[in-house]
């Protein structure tokens, strides 16, 4: 059990951190902006995509919140990670950063993973 809660911590910490605290700290700066532009949103998108990105990494940490929550903060990112790879892929062609979200994508799927054997009950 020991084992299992330092995995699902790990994963999850490395998630806030790369989802909640950078976008959070991160997202008005120029550069910022300017990868928005460079992927074809408008700035409003970016601004939204932080916010929610700060919610879900909220649902994930907070043991109080409901399992369907969870859920739904899993599914967000995925669906984030997958949309980034998809748009790096278009703009920029195959290389490390359109594979980037992936590798991300394989540590929330192995928080996920964990929060269900940490977690057996159903939803």
């Amino acid at each position: 059990m020991k084992k299992e809660k330092i995995i699902f911590w790990t994963a999850t910490i490395i998630i806030a951190l790369f989802e909640g605290v950078m976008p959070a700290l991160t997202s008005q700066t120029e550069l910022a902006k300017e990868g928005i532009r460079h992927l074809g949103y408008p700035e409003y998108f970016g601004n939204a995509l932080v916010v929610f990105k700060v919610l879900g990494v909220l649902a994930l940490i907070i043991p109080q919140v409901p399992n369907r929550i969870k859920e739904w903060a899993y599914a967000g990112f995925a669906f984030d990670f997958i949309f980034a790879t998809i748009s790096h892929a278009a703009v920029d062609g195959i290389n490390f950063q359109t594979f980037f979200p992936l590798i991300i994508l394989g540590i929330l799927i192995t928080s996920y993973v964990y929060h269900h054997k940490l977690n057996p009950s159903k939803i």
